[in-house]
């Protein structure tokens, strides 16, 4: 007969603070861990007999009765690496014959969530350390008593999750563990009957400012077969001093009609910040059973407060005295405040004025300053002015988890990440930008979601770690093969209220100037996780200009580019609604502005960056560039594998990138740098477990004459692109040579642009032959220069020449 009882789960969420928890155990990791021979971990005596231990976790096994262990008691928790029984194909415990301590990580589980868990995943501090009594086991007592170990208070103990890992954060089991405690002196809350109710109207899910002193929370709770699946809901927070209660201060009333529990909260003070979170439950249909609890966010909340990330934003980024994470609230907690802070606009006039000459600069915060933060950018802002681009994009900056990511991670879409500062710091960044004439564009994640959202989390199947069938926001598995995490289904209407909204509050609140969606070719249902999902999709296309529509009604000159990658006629179609899609210059790392950087002439043309099969978008389609965030830089290939020269030489290196920058920034359309390209970065962007690492910072390149000269032809370029916008327009008469035969000597690469009596030429010798050529009649003025030239020219090899019908500014 067990002693207790003991549930051995899958983890329902990546908590934060946990998330290494997910490492998997390679042969070389056993044999890094057995050949530390020099530290083994002495064993510390103990008399518990073996036959009293199975595999896994062992709950006080002395003890004489099956009593579950009790919270005012002590415990001793004993971890046997023996006696496991496999499954076709599993593998033993990695823990048989580990010589070392192990740590405990430990906390009370309740609603879903782990509470006062002592220590972080990586911290290996004294009271969670596991020592080694015999070979292959392990043990810890939680002493005083369990509830003074984890020093929980008055919170009711029922169950503790239990991992065992080592020193260097590997998990000793795959599974996490849950087991019963028994608790005589703090009863769990019983919830009372549910109240049908029909909430007011007017109501939207959310957050509902009704007056200086009433707020009113509405959350949406029906699963995707239209059937309510809790069955009771209450509120808990800062103005109910975070107790349930079975009245109008605590308990959610049900509107069997919207779907939605809801509650009016009354007696607020309009100026103080109240967090919150909502407390549901089903039900057990087993007697004895427990029911299923859950503690969440609000998915509406404009800022969280999450006890794990918070506390390692610098003081400098986010003051400590705005992200008070309240005692009594447990994983990520959501906010309103009735009289928002409010921001005085000094640029609010600015608008985009062509989109199809936008000239963006994509940036990472987290890489772009020492802080990695909005203060950092802001004092960078004139530099980027200086380089003459029209547009910042950011990459995703909606809350992600954790502090230290790309932020394609996403968790809480109306709620900026902390982790770059406040929101009135948002707020200025975009105003310091305006002033300086640059729009700001959102990097905005739709595809997909962490387990982390809300929404994943209202109906999630823990037996497979993933979405619940019966979710009405996502799909169970991806319909596409490009899928991280989990896949938003943008059939629903649900997803597709959510993102409308969101977009518009985004655009309201911040005044920012388009967005860049990620992964849209990800937006259909109409394929499976093994389906490329390329090809024209009607129903995708319908979901995208309904966005956009969103969009445009809010502001009519706000941007819309998507990463796409889908069937030419399919990107046209979205080109002639007026929508941009993503455009690389060059398809893999071995082609076009790659070889061309690098020296190579094979696989250099350059058509791509215009054309797919023969075809060319609708003009102002495709926004090109030659490198993104997401592809190897093009300076560091050319360091590592160039040719001759280009290897070794920085300047010839650099004035090769500038040929490509030329053959770039001239062509007609929006164009797009990735930060630091206009310096020759030239750091590599890893192998793919390291593409989202911190990439070092380079300022220093900006002092080093050949990397400033790159620069100073990118701000010419760009400048050119402003002052002479005609030229890159749609009335613009454009030609090129480009291919693999237009290289160098009597065969160069050559850009024509011509707009009524305006001419430019530009002439590439990407090779190592001397290039002669004869300009026409027309071009008088060297642009890069400013000195007059006519007839016959020569570009050096490695070099290249921008001539124009008019003198320079």
């Amino acid at each position: 007969m067990k002693k207790y009882l003991i549930y051995i789960l899958l983890l329902l969420f990546t908590a934060p603070y946990i998330s290494s928890c997910s490492d998997e155990w390679t042969d070389s990791d056993k044999l890094s861990l057995l050949t530390k021979a020099e530290e083994e971990e002495p064993i510390v005596e103990d008399d518990i007999d073996i036959n009293l231990l199975k595999f896994g976790f062992n709950l006080n096994p002395k003890a004489e009765t099956n009593e579950l262990p009790n919270a005012d008691e002590a415990l001793d928790i004993y971890f046997y690496a023996e006696g496991k029984e496999l499954a076709e194909g599993e593998k033993e415990c990695p823990l048989l014959g580990y010589q070392e301590a192990c740590y405990l990580h430990a906390g009370v589980y309740s609603e879903g969530t782990w509470m006062y868990v002592p220590a972080a995943w990586t911290e290996d501090t004294e009271k969670c350390k596991m020592v080694r009594v015999k070979e292959n086991v392990w043990k810890i007592t939680l002493s005083p008593t369990i509830r003074d170990w984890f020093g929980s208070g008055s919170t009711p103990i029922e169950q503790l999750g239990l991992i065992i890992r080592t020193t260097d954060g590997k998990k000793g089991i795959e599974e996490d563990t849950f087991v019963d405690i028994e608790d005589d002196k703090y009863n769990s809350f019983t919830p009372g009957e549910i109240k049908l109710e029909s909430m007011p109207s007017g109501l939207q899910h959310g957050i509902n400012i009704i007056d200086n002193h009433t707020v009113a929370l509405v959350l949406y709770e029906k699963d995707k077969d239209g059937n309510r699946y809790y069955d009771y809901a209450y509120v808990m927070g800062d103005f109910n001093n975070w107790k349930r209660s079975n009245d109008e201060n605590s308990q959610m009333y049900y509107d069997e009609s919207a779907g939605c529990w809801w509650i009016t909260l009354s007696g607020l003070e309009p100026t103080k910040e109240y967090a919150f979170q909502y407390y549901l439950g089903k039900k057990s249909s087993v007697e004895g059973e427990k029911d299923t609890e859950l503690r969440i966010a609000d998915p509406y909340t404009e800022k969280i407060l999450d006890a794990s990330s918070d506390s390692y934003i610098p003081e400098s980024t986010y003051p400590s005295s705005q992200r008070i994470y309240p005692t009594k609230g447990a994983g990520v907690v959501s906010t309103f405040k009735i009289q928002k802070d409010s921001y005085s606009w000094a640029h609010d006039n600015f608008k985009i004025a062509d989109k199809n000459n936008l000239m963006i600069y994509e940036l990472l915060l987290r890489d772009f300053t020492e802080t990695g933060d909005l203060q950092g950018a802001i004092q960078k802002l004139d530099y980027l002015e200086r380089l003459g681009i029209t547009a910042i994009e950011l990459m995703p900056v909606q809350e992600f988890e954790g502090n230290d990511s790309w932020g394609y991670n996403p968790t809480f879409y109306f709620a900026l990440d902390k982790a770059y500062g406040t929101s009135e710091m948002y707020k200025r960044f975009i105003d310091e930008c305006h002033k300086r004439g640059i729009a700001v564009l959102f990097d905005v994640v739709y595809n997909h979601a962490t387990g982390s959202n809300t929404f994943a989390r209202l109906y999630w199947d823990s037996k497979n770690n993933r979405t619940a069938e019966n979710n009405p926001w996502f799909n169970v598995e991806a319909r596409h093969a490009f899928n991280v995490f989990h896949d938003f289904n943008h059939e629903s209407p649900l997803v597709r209220d959510f993102v409308k909204r969101n977009l518009k509050y985004l655009i309201n609140e911040y005044h920012i100037d388009g967005f860049r969606f990620d992964l849209t070719k990800g937006f259909t249902q109409n394929g499976n996780k093994d389906t490329d999902v390329s090809g024209y999709d009607e129903s995708r296309i319908s979901i995208l200009r309904d966005y956009y529509n969103a969009i445009q009604s809010v502001s009519p000159e706000a941007v819309m580019i998507c990463e796409h990658w889908t069937d030419w006629a399919e990107e046209n179609v979205l080109a002639l609604a007026g929508i941009q899609c993503w455009r690389k210059g060059s398809n893999t790392h071995d082609e076009g502005y790659y070889q061309s950087g690098m020296g190579y002439s094979e696989r250099s043309s350059f058509s791509n960056l215009i054309q797919s099969g023969g075809n060319s978008i609708h003009f102002g389609g495709w926004v090109g560039f030659m490198e993104s965030h997401d592809e190897e830089r093009v300076a560091y290939k050319a360091q590592v594998y160039g040719n001759e020269k280009i290897k070794t030489d920085l300047t010839t290196r650099m004035n090769q990138l500038a040929a490509n920058a030329a053959f770039c920034f001239t062509v007609p359309g929006p164009k797009m740098i990735w930060q630091f390209g206009e310096l020759g970065y030239d750091e590599t962007l890893g192998e793919e477990d390291e593409k989202t690492a911190k990439k070092p910072l380079h300022w220093e390149y900006y002092d080093e004459p050949a990397r400033k000269s790159l620069y100073d032809v990118y701000a010419k370029l760009l400048d050119l692109r402003k002052t002479h916008a005609n030229l890159f327009g749609q009335n613009a008469t454009f030609s090129w040579k480009v291919e693999t035969a237009d290289w160098t000597g009597n065969t160069p690469r050559t850009i024509s642009l011509k707009y009524n009596d305006k001419e430019l030429v530009v002439v590439g010798n990407f090779g190592d032959d001397t290039t002669n050529y004869s300009l026409d009649s027309n071009i008088k003025y060297n642009y890069m220069t400013g000195d007059e030239v006519s007839g016959n020219i020569t570009v050096e090899p490695h070099n290249f020449f921008l001539g124009t019908s008019f003198r320079p500014e």
